[in-house]
């Protein structure tokens, strides 16, 4: 019997690392449809509970979204200090949300007595034009800015002005309010015709871009007429108003060299 050598040893080595012939199994036919055919028609609890779980998840992250959302606008929080900011206060201001406009102004403002005479509907929102006071002898107005959530509504910018006596003669009132970086719809000029005659209102600015915008003009529900009209974020301090009759004359002219301020101005 021979003895097995060095070169045996070797031999048998190398056939046990060559991979055996034929070792993996390939799936017959009829195996492979069956497979198919079990992705394709799970059993019916199978997608009854993935029915479930894409429920459960939409509906995990909508509660997630809604509790975010009114932890950024609840009083006090991210929102309030944002617009605080914009508006250069050093305070936060604490903005409560109302179910309608009128509910969230009344809430932020505490009017002692308001009434809204014309609703403009405007990017993220609406303006609104209050009358605070009845006077025989003056008039106001008041703006307001209210935003839309999801929540409800919330205060976002305003300002108005009160006048008494010296309206025999007038023409129109007016206002600024500056942009203070809310954004659209301010810049915002308005006031009120009190002057029947007056038909249109015209804004002319400078700046970087000059230009003349047509202001709005909306009837009442007291039964006169306010006008209002937004400026280019590029327009000067100084702009100038025209009131034109429904013959297109110039009826009152006035030069405005400060956007916050306000005024009466009569007839030429």
């Amino acid at each position: 019997m021979r003895r097995a050598t060095m070169d045996d040893h070797t031999e048998i080595a190398e056939r046990l690392l060559v991979k055996p012939f034929r070792e993996e199994r390939v799936p017959s036919a009829e195996r492979i449809r069956m497979i198919q055919q079990e992705v394709s028609n799970p059993p019916a609890g199978s997608r009854r509970r993935l029915v479930w779980t894409v429920a459960g998840a939409v509906m995990a992250c909508i509660i997630m979204i809604m509790a975010l959302a009114a932890a950024y606008e609840m009083p006090g929080g991210p929102a309030d200090q944002r617009l605080s900011r914009a508006a250069g206060l050093e305070q936060t201001l604490r903005i409560p949300i109302g179910r309608t406009p009128e509910e969230a102004v009344q809430k932020f403002r505490h009017f002692p007595f308001m009434r809204v005479i014309h609703q403009e509907p405007v990017d993220g929102g609406v303006l609104l034009f209050i009358k605070r006071y009845y006077q025989k002898s003056g008039t106001d107005l008041q703006v307001e800015y209210v935003r839309k959530m999801w929540l409800g509504w919330k205060w976002a910018y305003g300002g108005g002005y009160g006048t008494s006596g010296g309206l025999d003669k007038a023409a129109l009132t007016w206002m600024g309010l500056p942009y203070k970086g809310i954004g659209e719809p301010f810049p915002l000029v308005f006031g009120e015709i009190l002057d029947t005659s007056v038909k249109k209102v015209i804004v002319i600015t400078s700046g970087q871009t000059p230009g003349k915008y047509a202001a709005k003009v909306a009837d009442t529900d007291t039964g006169g007429a306010i006008w209002f009209a937004t400026l280019p974020l590029s327009a000067e301090a100084s702009y100038e108003i025209e009131a034109l009759n429904g013959k297109g004359e110039i009826v009152a002219r006035k030069t405005i060299d400060d956007l916050r301020d306000f005024g009466i101005q009569e007839g030429l």
